[in-house]
């Protein structure tokens, strides 16, 4: 019953639920030109990543306190179910964005962009497999179309960059290999967030906390043996931090709640429609604050990115046994 009702949250769309995506889609579009023109080149990235989940953490216990959610939690909280709705999925992430940032380095920026695109289909079938959530013929070519989409913005960020001096094999075993996987991990980890919240009824503002706690206590360690952690030892954490270095911090970390939500009530699919959708907005943004124009890879993808929205959107699954009964 848990998982139909799951399935149920997952497919409505109300209000609230557009609102939230709006303004993830508006977070992930600007953040990019938002930390190009307040983060210094002198910022060490360490000191802003765990900052951001600090705030991260007080903006959510302040959500809490304010729905009356934080009273009881001294209640209800448990470790073990801790462990299992938050301390998993954070656990899966901190290995995927590790898988990542070994691809980076062996694949053109373009390579990436497209297979990174596949964690869209992954989250579809880890959510199907996980929740049971089916997809409509229409769904599955709304999703065709999403990744259409994604390639050529992809394309169109990519193509003037290469990379050079790696052989087939460093690319296969050190590039396409990791970021298949990461692509995997993605969509697993998204979908066992949506059941957290869908089925085990775990609030998306607790799972912000815990899952910032695991990713910062995770984060402290790898400063003990990394180029960040010996620089904060002779720089010290805030080295290059000026007033305006706050703002992307903050701004990541409203994205941070913003995702839990949408991954809660719309499910972790309908997050990789914002995300997409955010390409085009940094392309829209680029043009109005920097005279950069979008390409024409952009303005093919606009268009299949509303059309595959609404696909999706306008033909949920519908279950025909429930539909004769």
């Amino acid at each position: 019953m848990a998982t139909a009702n799951g399935a149920k949250s997952s497919s409505s769309m109300g209000p609230k639920v557009l609102f939230y995506s709006i303004l993830l889609t508006l977070q992930y579009g600007a953040q990019p030109l938002i930390s190009k023109r307040c983060i210094g080149k002198d910022v060490i990235v360490t000191s802003s990543v765990l900052t951001c989940e600090i705030v991260k953490v007080i903006c959510a216990l302040i959500l809490m306190a304010r729905n009356g959610s934080l009273k009881g939690l001294s209640k209800e909280w448990t470790l073990m179910g801790s462990l299992t709705a938050s301390g998993l999925p954070a656990a899966i992430y901190a290995l995927q964005n590790s898988l990542l940032q070994i691809s980076y380095r062996s694949l053109d920026s373009l390579t990436f962009s497209i297979l990174n695109q596949t964690k869209i289909f992954f989250t579809a079938f880890f959510t199907f497999i996980i929740l049971r959530q089916k997809q409509s013929l229409q769904q599955i070519g709304a999703l065709c179309l999403l990744i259409m989409a994604a390639v050529l913005l992809s394309v169109g960020e990519g193509s003037n960059k290469d990379s050079s001096g790696i052989s087939a094999d460093q690319k296969l075993f050190y590039g396409i290999i990791p970021v298949l996987a990461a692509s995997v991990l993605s969509g697993l980890a998204s979908s066992l967030c949506q059941w957290a919240s869908q089925v085990k009824k775990h609030s998306s503002y607790l799972m912000t906390v815990e899952m910032s706690i695991v990713g910062s206590l995770c984060l402290l360690v790898s400063t003990l043996k990394s180029p960040d952690g010996e620089a904060i030892k002779r720089y010290g954490f805030f080295h290059g931090w000026t007033a305006l270095t706050l703002v992307p911090v903050i701004s990541n970390a409203l994205g941070g709640i913003l995702v839990g939500l949408v991954t809660s009530h719309a499910g972790g699919v309908r997050k990789g429609f914002v995300i997409v959708s955010a390409l085009l907005v940094t392309a829209l943004l680029q043009f109005a604050f920097e005279g950069k124009p979008p390409s024409s890879y952009c303005l093919v993808a606009l268009p299949l990115v509303m059309s595959s929205i609404s696909l999706y959107q306008k033909y949920p699954y519908l279950d025909k046994k429930k539909k004769k009964v």
